[in-house]
């Protein structure tokens, strides 16, 4: 079988060369596979294999030397350093805690409880927020109101919230303690944002 950089094959040179069908050579790497050969699942450069096929190799060359260790990676086109990583790898995961069952749903609870309470304080905020706003808009229509009518404001304000307006909304209190002829005054004042 032909090799390219660091004994990875090349299958498709490989059939050209040795006068076996693709599909065969493919068949034989799923039977190594089944039988716990470290055979890469695809064609990847071995950083590309996947995490179960690196422990394999992690394992298989434990107990190496040197020497052992060498052969080992030149038959699966693998260099010792790779080999290296991977175990170093193995042993950091390995290293950090794992949790327990009761554990982990100790952690869902609180990550839905964190959740919740996450939504909750978004709504508060957009319901402050809109409180904030109306707040504000009041805050500019007393000192507009304030500004045209002068020190009878507060009486206006006083006589909007008598029991006989407290149902109305402003666009019916107003027009009925203003008259028409101030009322116009007033809204063109409000459109133009002059006090």
């Amino acid at each position: 079988m032909s090799t390219t950089k660091a004994g990875q094959f090349r299958i498709s040179l490989d059939t050209q060369e040795l006068g076996i069908h693709v599909i065969i050579l493919y068949m034989w790497r799923m039977a190594w596979r089944l039988q716990g050969e470290v055979v890469p699942a695809t064609q990847k450069d071995p950083e590309g294999w996947g995490t179960a096929d690196k422990f394999t190799v992690v394992l298989e060359s434990a107990g190496l030397n040197a020497t052992e260790l060498g052969g080992y990676c030149r038959e699966r086109g693998l260099f010792p350093e790779q080999v290296d990583r991977w175990r170093q790898a193995a042993q950091d995961a390995s290293a950090q805690p794992l949790l327990t069952m009761a554990d982990q749903k100790d952690l869902e609870k609180r990550h839905q409880v964190d959740q919740r309470e996450i939504k909750r304080l978004q709504q508060e905020l957009r319901r402050k927020d809109k409180a904030l706003a109306e707040a504000a808009a009041l805050l500019m229509a007393s000192k507009k109101i304030h500004a045209y009518w002068g020190e009878g404001s507060h009486r206006l304000l006083l006589t909007c919230n008598q029991r006989e307006f407290a149902a109305l909304p402003p666009g019916q209190i107003v027009p009925t303690l203003a008259g028409p002829g101030r009322l116009h005054r007033f809204r063109a004042q409000l459109l133009s944002g002059a006090p």
